[in-house]
């Protein structure tokens, strides 16, 4: 069973979100837009408050602020991601790029500029959703294990096994690395990889993509250098999931 279909022995509700701000009136609006499409609503002020929330109910996604009082957006999200993988969306502040970046490599699968558009959150919030809830690769007519030479993916339980030893990825990078490998050889441009690994068809920082290939292939390769090699940039268009014969 995913794991985010169970948390302590309830079911995930699959329209309830936590938003979690220091500033009310930021929360008071997420709210508003998020109620308004039809989603149930919870709010946290500070990330100790946060935390605990987060772990002890099964919420469909967070909306998590990186610069929180009583514990920093990003220490919350590594020790929420040690124990769950509910899909989390970052907002953080324009242009800190570094602090994006770092949310990635803790496990946010994605992030919001401030100051943002509501309309462009909720646009977010329902494509990971739909892509967490009824990913394109768990088609049957599809393969339900992918193997290669020192990797084994297995889509239904959403496991990645190096040289036997299994790996820990996000949800975003369990995804991006499927669809790459059930298409090998084939290349992707950034453009293609946000609209059907992150449903985004008019939104969707590039950087987005190259961040999420460099944390994939860092994983890959701490277990075995040949693997990560399976990643091949292909400049000035994209990437590409290859097996050397």
């Amino acid at each position: 069973m995913d794991p985010r279909e169970w948390t302590e022995g309830k079911s995930v509700d699959a329209t309830r979100i936590l938003v979690v701000d220091d500033e009310e009136r930021i929360r008071r609006l997420v709210r508003m837009y998020l109620e308004r499409s039809g989603f149930l609503v919870e709010e946290a002020a500070d990330g100790v408050q946060a935390l605990e929330m987060a772990l002890s109910n099964p919420y469909a996604l967070i909306i998590l602020d990186l610069m929180l009082p009583k514990m920093d957006g990003r220490d919350v999200c590594a020790q929420i991601r040690q124990q769950s993988d509910t899909p989390i969306i970052m907002l953080t502040a324009a242009g800190d790029e570094v602090q994006r970046i770092h949310g990635f490599e803790l496990g946010a699968d994605d992030y919001v500029v401030k100051p943002f558009s509501p309309r462009e959150l909720v646009m977010r919030v329902k494509a990971l959703l739909k892509r967490s809830g009824e990913p394109e690769h768990a088609k049957p007519e599809l393969q339900q294990v992918l193997t290669f030479p020192d990797l084994q993916i297995h889509i239904d339980a959403r496991r990645v096994e190096v040289v036997g030893r299994e790996i820990s990825l996000t949800p975003k990078e369990f995804d991006l690395l499927v669809y790459m490998a059930q298409r090998p050889d084939k290349v992707f441009s950034r453009e293609e990889l946000l609209r059907d690994v992150w449903n985004y068809q008019f939104y969707g920082d590039q950087r987005t993509v190259d961040t999420h290939i460099k944390r994939l292939r860092e994983k890959l390769g701490h277990a075995s250098d040949k693997v990560s090699q399976y990643i091949v940039t292909v400049w000035g268009v994209g990437y590409k999931f290859e097996v050397a014969s």
